[in-house]
């Protein structure tokens, strides 16, 4: 164990300590995550970049950026993490063109527990077309309402899944 310097305050402390004791300042401490960032890039972004932790030289959380994006936050045109944000997203915290997630937030489509997009499917769903337990939007198809309109543009995709859906709903 050796001390460190603390890039905040400039107090001495342990290289393992979680956080700087005078300032508070998160350390990686051992605990700094992973990092790794291909040679290969398009458009002057790593074509993988996959990052977790925090960055020792700043205390900060790291952020995923890349063509792929991995980490507990990503940014991508392909982007998986807690919080995410790209073209295609995968998160807890999903934002994107589309997006799947927990909460998804997306442009085209919305996959998620709670879903927002021009097309949202998910436990709750708001949308232009919404599919789910609670659907809310322009034409919504749910438990507590069924739009014939989006009866029919969901059939398109899911077929008798539909009709099932629907008596369930009725219930």
């Amino acid at each position: 164990m050796s001390l460190i310097q603390c890039p905040e305050c400039n107090n001495q402390i342990s290289d393992r300590a979680v956080m700087c004791p005078k300032c508070g300042l998160p350390m990686a401490g051992g605990r700094s995550g992973y990092e790794y960032r291909s040679q290969a890039s398009l458009f002057g972004l790593p074509l993988v970049h996959i990052a977790s932790g925090l960055d020792p030289s700043t205390g900060r959380p790291r952020i995923a950026k890349g063509i792929i994006a991995i980490g507990n936050i990503a940014v991508g045109g392909l982007a998986i993490g807690g919080l995410s944000f790209g073209v295609i997203s995968f998160g807890g915290l999903a934002l994107g063109l589309i997006a799947l997630g927990g909460a998804a937030i997306g442009l085209l489509l919305a996959l998620g527990g709670m879903a927002i997009g021009l097309v949202a499917i998910g436990g709750g769903a708001i949308g232009y077309y919404a599919l789910g337990g609670g659907a809310f939007g322009v034409h919504p198809l749910g438990g507590n309402v069924q739009d014939p309109q989006a009866v029919e543009f969901f059939k398109r995709f899911l077929g008798s899944w539909i009709e099932q859906f629907q008596r369930a709903g009725r219930r």
